[in-house]
């Protein structure tokens, strides 16, 4: 997918699990994850894209996505959903990412987690 805009392009890409095809990535690209319990960067486009194939490895559809300009790209917050075997999954995050010369070349990611069915239905009953 080739689009004018590196950062619907690199949403489009975790939307539909295809990351490592995704051109917006720039190759000296920083991904900074923080995860429940834990805090990581992998740098380089390659390593990039290996990593995030294991986050969005399966298509799956946006529930909300808000996306707010900042100077040096956008602030991004999502919940994505997907299925992995008949059985629902999704995550809520915060992304900061920044672009240079077309491409992305910062991510900077909170993650609260996967969560599995048996999750989802607990925080809906904790709605209640």
């Amino acid at each position: 997918m080739t689009n004018t805009d590196p950062i619907t392009e690199y949403l489009s890409a975790i939307e539909s699990a295809t990351i490592p095809e995704c051109q917006a990535i720039a190759d000296d690209m920083t991904f900074d994850a923080t995860v429940p319990e834990w805090r990581f960067n992998v740098h380089g486009g390659d390593a990039v894209r290996h990593e995030l194939a294991k986050w969005y490895g399966t298509p799956g559809s946006y529930e909300d996505l808000t996306r707010t300009p900042i100077p040096a790209g956008e602030f991004i917050q999502f919940t994505l959903r997907w299925e992995e075997g008949g059985v629902p999954f999704a995550v809520h995050q915060a992304h900061v990412v920044e672009v240079a010369e077309g491409r992305v070349v910062r991510d900077t990611t909170w993650c609260g987690g996967r969560w599995s069915a048996t999750l989802l239905a607990e925080m809906a009953d904790a709605q209640h």
